[in-house]
């Protein structure tokens, strides 16, 4: 593994570098610019890739990663990468057989982790978004414990190194850690996280269960009109990370993946500008101890305070789930159209 990263320790074991990149993309994206970014990533220093089966470019990510390892870049062994299981593989025999379509894809024997992507079951099929005449989903039922059995016997197949899940709140983690006969707990819980919505309380939980939170959106959240108010203030323009930012000659983008690195979280960061992905590698690597906040970190939790969600403790509410069903709905219907016109 490449030394002059950092990783963390996973309750089983294996280790987690601290800043991964994110590879999901909006429809109107190529999937080519899924590619070239991960190759740019990867070579600034990127070793944790984070994808789902449901964002269907990781054909496209394993190309990249692929291609990384063919001209010694990196080995096999240095990447961590990440998939996760969509929400129309729920049945407990189907769960593997997602993994396995994954692993096609990639050209991988393994993935590193595998994570359960919603605690949200619908309805099975080959659609990603099923949904009625109506344009509403069509949800169904599972039991996250009998999911949880299947996703622990990838892990015995050799098919993940470890597993988690991702978007859980408490109670559902509880169902998890008090199942009868359970043999491996989540490694970690991947939910949205940042300076205004900084996850205290789950967090605290997480540590006291050794569940590593690793998080998404971590400089601010998708601002898709159902989940948040237009008049919002951006993350990123916050005066409080903008003092912080000038202070310590660092981007408002650095000084928010730090404060969450500090609080011990594991942190997703996604662009396909290779400025901002160099940029972004900085904070895993930047040994500048003026970037260590100490006691300024209580000034950005203060931020967390004022404008941070109500549902402090989920770890994503179902109102943005649908939110983001409906959109995928809708953008596979437009697409249908144009490519079936009648």
């Amino acid at each position: 593994m490449n030394s002059k990263h950092q990783y963390v320790e996973l309750s089983d074991g294996h280790f987690i570098p601290p800043l991964g990149f994110g590879t999901y993309k909006l429809q109107e994206v190529p999937n080519s610019n899924v590619t070239e970014a991960t190759k740019i990533a990867i070579e600034a220093g990127f070793r944790h890739i984070d994808c789902a089966y449901v964002y269907q470019v990781e054909e496209e990510v394993g190309l990249a990663i692929r291609s990384k390892i063919a001209d010694g870049t990196v080995k096999r062994e240095d990447i961590f990468y990440t998939s996760k299981l969509w929400s129309t593989f729920h049945q407990p025999e189907l769960v593997q057989t997602c993994l396995e379509r994954s692993l096609e894809k990639l050209c991988f024997d393994y993935v590193d982790l595998y994570l359960i992507h919603f605690p949200v079951t619908m309805k099975t099929g080959e659609e990603l978004f099923p949904a009625d005449e109506n344009g509403k989903i069509i949800y169904d039922s599972a039991d996250l414990c009998a999911i949880w059995e299947a996703m622990e016997k990838c892990k015995d197949a050799g098919l993940a190194k470890s597993i988690g899940v991702s978007n859980f709140n408490r109670r559902q983690l509880e169902m998890i850690l008090k199942k009868p006969g359970l043999r491996y707990k989540p490694v970690c819980n991947q939910v949205e996280c940042h300076v205004y919505h900084n996850q205290r309380k789950l967090l605290d939980f997480c540590k006291s269960k050794g569940i590593v939170l690793v998080a998404y959106g971590a400089l601010g959240t998708q601002r898709c009109q159902e989940c948040v108010d237009p008049s919002a203030p951006f993350l990123l323009d916050d005066p409080v990370l903008g003092a912080l930012a000038k202070k310590h000659k660092r981007s408002p983008a650095l000084i928010a993946l730090r404060y969450h690195l500090q609080r011990g979280i594991v942190v997703l960061v996604k662009s396909f500008n290779e400025k901002r992905i160099k940029e972004n590698i900085q904070c895993s690597l930047d040994q500048n101890p003026h970037t260590a906040f100490g006691s300024k970190k209580s000034s950005i939790d203060a931020v967390g305070r004022t404008f941070g969600l109500k549902l402090e403790n989920v770890g994503i509410s179902m109102q943005r789930i649908k939110s983001f069903l409906r959109r995928e709905i809708s953008t596979a219907r437009e697409e249908c159209a144009e490519k079936n016109p009648c």
